[in-house]
């Protein structure tokens, strides 16, 4: 029987990493429940010549509320929805919300918060003092991770992997990079409620904070609730959640 996972607001938000377990080969921070089915897919991408490796993992609240206040204050790179370069101080809070949720997520409202969701790369493709970018292009025909890309559309759900911002539906831009674990993430967005998403925000200095408040129902539909439908077979034998 597939184990029957839980998450506690806290877990939900990232204000808490009790159901956080940390690998070293490769290094990174996943949901327990996830940990075998990732190292089980990254077994099967080696046997293709895939160096699967999760650059970010587990993104704790602290962390996420450090990018947004960063991306408001002018202090990180903030893009519009095509990618180009903006001047946070040229526009006022709303567009500045706007503009930081089509690339980061609201403190914990992130998928990442769940320890089900990572961004990858095929650390075999990467040629000598590259850099990964994270922009569509790299996982495109001809781009650097076009391999990881076609690979992981064949396999991922075998098992029980998604990719849930393959198109844009209006909410986050696409992220071919993004892949998540599909029986414990669909758990962990069924838990989810905006009530714990504004309990989180209430206790926390974010920038903006008047500009989120007015429109944080909007927030948790189109970025939260808005992800790409599971494709068929993501949930296995054995891996569908009770």
């Amino acid at each position: 029987m597939a184990e029957v996972v839980h998450f506690s607001p806290q877990e939900l938000t990232g204000r808490s990493r009790g159901h956080i377990v940390e690998l070293s080969d490769p290094r990174c921070s996943l949901h327990h429940a996830v940990v075998q089915p990732f190292l089980q897919l990254r077994a099967a991408a080696s046997a293709a010549g895939i160096d699967l490796v999760p650059v970010s993992s587990f993104r704790d609240f602290e962390r996420q509320l450090a990018i947004w206040n960063g991306k408001h204050r002018g202090e990180r790179e903030l893009r519009a929805a095509d990618g180009s370069l903006l001047d946070a101080r040229m526009l006022d809070d709303d567009a500045r919300v706007a503009a930081i949720l089509h690339w980061s997520a609201l403190p914990g409202a992130s998928r990442h918060h769940w320890g089900t969701d990572m961004d990858v790369i095929d650390a075999n493709a990467v040629p000598a003092g590259y850099r990964p970018q994270f922009v569509t292009e790299e996982y495109a025909t001809g781009g650097v991770f076009a391999n990881l890309d076609l690979w992981l559309a064949g396999n991922a759900a075998r098992h029980g992997f998604y990719r849930p911002y393959t198109t844009w539906r209006g909410g986050v831009q696409p992220e071919p990079w993004h892949l998540s674990y599909a029986p414990v993430a669909d758990r962990a967005l069924a838990a989810f409620s905006i009530e714990s998403l504004r309990t989180a925000l209430n206790a926390a200095d974010i920038e903006a904070r008047a500009a989120v408040e007015r429109v944080l129902p909007a927030i948790f539909e189109r970025y939260v609730r808005n992800v790409d439908v599971l494709p068929e077979g993501a949930f296995t034998s054995g891996t569908r959640p009770a």
